[in-house]
């Protein structure tokens, strides 16, 4: 059956109460649609946890510069909506830009800890911002027990994390492995920009990193691997945000090649900004 969709808080709230009144726990995924397998894993993965999954579809104006692509991101809510069925989704909230951020919307959620690691931040310094607005909003609004979101985008996994912890909300917050095509590149819904040249190069960046980890668990320290990757990469035409290993949970600078680390990445493919990160 094709998921209910509804496009209210009011309306979503209603579909919600009747669950709770049958005594149901249920799973939020967030995305801004244009789904992939990943998306898809992680409603599954929702479904091994609660009998009900909710996936949000809303493309957050809040989270692109002015440079950005938030005009050009992919939207094809019906293929959505066809990909959720086959997944086992039970509700969608579509809602418009307009229930979201209502005219006088006037509050942000500030972020700082992992959101402040000199990563994705330094690129885009109002990205977790706006994510950590929508998202607690979302919490709120679905009221939902677990919330599905996937490693790869990792520091934006770490940042809502520490916010709902922080915020007390009654929410948990669950990390699933990244989701890769054959050849190792990270699903995502940017790939759709990929020319089929720059779709066979992007596959350099996953062997780029396990290479770095590969280094580091031979002895190598984290910042004379990640400097390898990017040496790696530069080589094969790709220009460079960053590539770094950081502690696991903090993203702090590791101190040593013994503590829990990430090595993650953000590259430009072409026009295409592309991130993807593994554990060491």
């Amino acid at each position: 059956m094709t998921p209910k969709v509804v496009r209210t808080v009011a309306a979503l709230r209603q579909e919600t109460a009747k669950w709770r009144a049958e005594g149901l726990r249920y799973a939020v995924v967030p995305t801004m649609g244009a789904l992939h397998e990943g998306h898809l894993t992680l409603v599954r993965e929702g479904l091994k946890r609660a009998p009900k999954v909710i996936t949000t579809i809303f493309v957050n104006p809040r989270q692109f510069a002015a440079t950005e692509d938030l005009g050009r991101y992919p939207r094809d809510e019906a293929g959505d909506l066809a990909k959720l069925q086959g997944a086992g989704c039970d509700l969608v909230f579509a809602p418009p830009p307009e229930e979201v951020y209502p005219l006088g919307f006037a509050t942000t959620v500030s972020v700082a800890g992992p959101a402040k690691a000199g990563l994705e931040d330094r690129f885009r310094p109002q990205f977790f911002d706006g994510v950590t607005t929508i998202v607690s909003k979302l919490f709120i609004q679905t009221g939902a027990d677990f919330a599905m979101f996937g490693e790869k985008d990792y520091q934006q996994l770490m940042v809502v994390t520490r916010m709902a912890r922080d915020l007390d909300l009654p929410i948990e917050v669950i990390g699933i492995p990244t989701v890769r095509e054959a050849d190792g590149l990270a699903m995502s819904s940017r790939n759709a920009y990929l020319s089929p040249e720059e779709r066979k190069k992007a596959t350099a960046i996953h062997r780029a990193l396990s290479y770095a980890a590969d280094h580091i668990r031979a002895g190598e320290t984290p910042h004379a691997a990640a400097s390898r990757a990017e040496h790696v990469l530069t080589g094969d035409g790709f220009k460079i945000d960053y590539i770094a290993a950081r502690n696991a949970l903090s993203l702090a600078e590791p101190a040593t090649s013994a503590e829990p680390l990430r090595l993650l990445a953000a590259v430009w493919n072409g026009k295409t900004r592309l991130i993807d990160n593994i554990a060491v």
